[in-house]
């Protein structure tokens, strides 16, 4: 990917290689914003000036979600003089998610940012905006490592500027950003694709729930839910009898499996509780109502420990037909008044057998689960579809990216 051009300006304009300077020296300003806790009041009922924070900050963008916070006229005025943004600034978070970055395309007066993100005003006759963006990404282990900071890690502006930077002349650094630009454009149209995928699928999820025709029961007059009991993290092994700690169902299992990431005792388990075959595994107690119902179906060929923050279902439906029913909209809707909150929440088993499910005809379940499946494949699965497809562009572009940012360093 590494063009003939690149190769040729390599050659003409920097043959015994490139300077190695400190940031602070190629820049003409570095700025930070305020803190509103101490200067002004966020998010004012007349707020309409945009504060950027660190979640704003992705790549060549400012992403201005729901909760982009705001501050009235007042607040803009104070912050201003002292972080007035400028066209071809680069943003860059110096605390807490360290290195992620946007480009200042506009700077329009309603723009501000928070203390913490720091305003780069490059020095456009030697270095580009862009590639330093580029430099930023492909050095950011190297910066986080002189991050400071036991509970919020920061690296200051002051050593900041101290970071050495390679400094090819601006022929090359438009050459590489012009080649970097093509894998990040396939990889922003395959974000796009998959965020598409994802939407469609979760209108099919709900979609193929609406069964009118079907029979509705409650899920405690199909099955019954069995608790399991306590086990620690400590209990955990590499090996042994396989278990679901409750943990594990936000971040490693999906609608199904047949296999655990984690295993304890066979003498533990023999004192525990569990669920067979066909069983689905679903959360009862988490930090948020949203994360209540989470679900996987068993399909392994043992029984598996469940963890005291998890009920089992057993009954006769399809399993997967069952643990796709605890992803829409529907369950979630029906379970949501039998959650208590507090430190913690939680939902019981006579609360969960209360929610209403459809039941088709096997076959029925049979095809609605055949449908759901291929889209999961296509949204979730890390080794086919589009996760996987990302996964590679990724991985090429930071191929591409390191080889095209390394430099030998010239020596005077």
């Amino acid at each position: 990917m590494t063009n003939n051009k690149f190769k040729k300006l390599i050659t003409e304009l920097c043959p015994k290689g490139v300077e190695f300077l400190e940031l602070g020296g190629v820049i003409t300003d570095l700025r930070t914003g305020l803190n509103p806790r101490q200067n002004f009041k966020l998010n004012p009922p007349d707020g309409s000036n945009w504060y950027i924070t660190v979640r704003e900050l992705a790549g060549f963008d400012i992403k201005y979600s729901e909760k982009t916070d705001k501050v009235d006229d007042d607040g803009l005025s104070i912050i201003q003089k002292r972080s007035r943004l400028k066209v071809g600034d680069v943003l860059f978070s110096g605390t807490g998610t360290i290195g992620r970055t946007a480009l200042v395309k506009d700077a329009p007066l309603d723009w501000n940012i928070k203390e913490g993100v720091y305003a780069i005003t490059p020095n456009h006759k030697i270095l580009n905006s862009r590639y330093l963006i580029y430099i930023f990404h492909n050095l950011i282990d190297k910066i986080v490592a002189q991050a400071d900071g036991s509970t919020v890690a920061s690296i200051s502006m002051k050593n900041l500027k101290k970071f050495k930077i390679p400094l090819p002349p601006l022929p090359i650094q438009e050459e590489i950003v012009k080649i970097i630009d093509t894998f990040t454009e396939l990889e922003a149209e395959l974000e796009a694709e998959l965020e598409a995928r994802k939407k469609q699928y979760e209108y099919y999820i709900n979609g193929l729930f609406k069964l009118e025709n079907a029979d509705h029961q409650p899920l405690g007059e199909i099955g019954h839910f069995t608790r399991g009991k306590r086990f620690v993290k400590n209990d955990i092994l590499e090996e042994g009898f396989p278990c679901i700690h409750y943990g594990e169902m936000y971040t490693y299992y999906n609608v199904w499996t047949e296999k655990t990431k984690s295993f304890i005792s066979p003498d533990l388990a023999s004192r525990l509780r569990t669920a067979h075959y066909g069983d689905v595994v679903l959360v009862a107690a988490g930090e948020t109502i949203e994360d209540i119902g989470n679900a996987v179906a068993w399909l392994g060929n043992s029984d598996v420990v469940i963890h005291d923050a998890c009920f089992a279902f057993s009954h006769k439906l399809n399993p997967k037909y069952v643990s796709y029913f605890f992803r829409t909209n529907n369950f979630r809707s029906q379970i949501k008044r039998y959650v208590s909150s507090g430190k913690i929440s939680a939902i019981n088993d006579r609360g969960l057998a209360k929610a209403i499910i459809p039941i088709p005809s096997d076959k029925e379940q049979e095809r609605i689960v055949s449908i759901l499946d291929k889209f999961d494949a296509l949204v979730n699965d890390i080794s086919v579809g589009l996760p996987a497809e990302l996964a590679a562009r990724r991985k090429q572009y930071e191929y591409y990216r390191n080889k095209l940012l390394t430099f030998k360093e010239y020596e005077n």
